[in-house]
């Protein structure tokens, strides 16, 4: 695919519906925030997936957007050290040093916020605090190169170069999306350089384009693989995995962070 017939596949905004997209990145951020002080020592993340569905059903009127997607059984994704993505959250007990991610996506007036962060479970091990503060670092460097003019392959490449300069890999099976009306859009958004397929990443960044940029990097190798409950990915050698994500508008002159939280305030939501 050209760049050309890229850019037309993928979804531009209009000022009503960034509008939306604003108030469903929030309420989605207000859930991570809601969840502070019940990521602890003896929870389930089963119970965090309760908390959740009913802050977002009760509280804020909104649909919790994994549930029942494409047969996804929970609320929220919970992915606990070794586990990827796509965690199904479950009875098994949080303990002290373990590092979760929590996912979240809510649909508002039919339009999508998704976002996800790193929780500490008590005192987590150097390496694990290392891991999880490189990839939000990760996730940061590539937010700054989005701007008007830019490619999807700048994107990355500031993403893959934070991250392997800490002697990290970057998970490649999964990426970033386009997000608005529906969950996943176009265009892929890969957080390392795709040598072997360069045109995947020539599209050129335009205002009103939305997306997420998540990666996810291993204290390992990159290689993952899918449990039996058809969801759960994991890494092959067992190492810890991280992630962060955020919902990212393009902006006339640079870009707009709809998931930002408000411990971030000193992140910059606009660039």
């Amino acid at each position: 695919m050209d760049a050309v017939s890229q850019t037309m596949s993928v979804t531009i905004k209009t000022d009503d519906e960034i509008e939306k997209m604003r108030v469903a990145g929030r309420l989605a951020a207000q859930v991570l925030e809601m969840l502070d002080g019940h990521v602890i020592p003896g929870a389930t993340t089963a119970e965090l997936d309760r908390i959740c569905h009913d802050f977002i059903v009760n509280e804020q009127r909104a649909i919790p957007a994994p549930l029942d997607y494409k047969g996804f059984p929970r609320s929220i994704c919970t992915s606990v050290n070794n586990q990827v993505c796509h965690g199904i959250p479950g009875n098994k007990r949080l303990k002290k040093g373990d590092i979760v991610n929590i996912d979240i996506t809510v649909i508002k007036d039919g339009f999508h916020g998704d976002t996800s962060k790193m929780f500490f479970v008590g005192e987590p091990s150097v390496l694990a605090q290392r891991l999880v503060r490189t990839t939000q670092g990760a996730m940061r460097a590539g937010i700054a190169k989005v701007c008007p003019g830019t490619t999807l392959r700048e994107v990355a490449k500031a993403v893959e170069d934070h991250a392997t300069k800490e002697k990290f890999s970057v998970v490649r099976e999964y990426c970033g999306h386009g997000i608005g009306r529906d969950f996943h859009e176009e265009p892929q958004v890969l957080h390392y350089v795709d040598r072997d397929h360069p045109e995947k990443q020539d599209l050129v960044l335009a205002p009103g384009m939305c997306f997420t940029i998540e990666p996810m990097i291993n204290a390992g190798k990159r290689h993952v693989k899918l449990l039996p409950d058809g969801w759960t990915v994991v890494t092959k050698d067992r190492s810890l995995s991280a992630q962060w994500e955020h919902t990212i508008l393009v902006t006339n002159d640079g870009h707009e962070v709809l998931t930002l939280r408000n411990e971030e305030q000193g992140s910059p939501r606009q660039a």
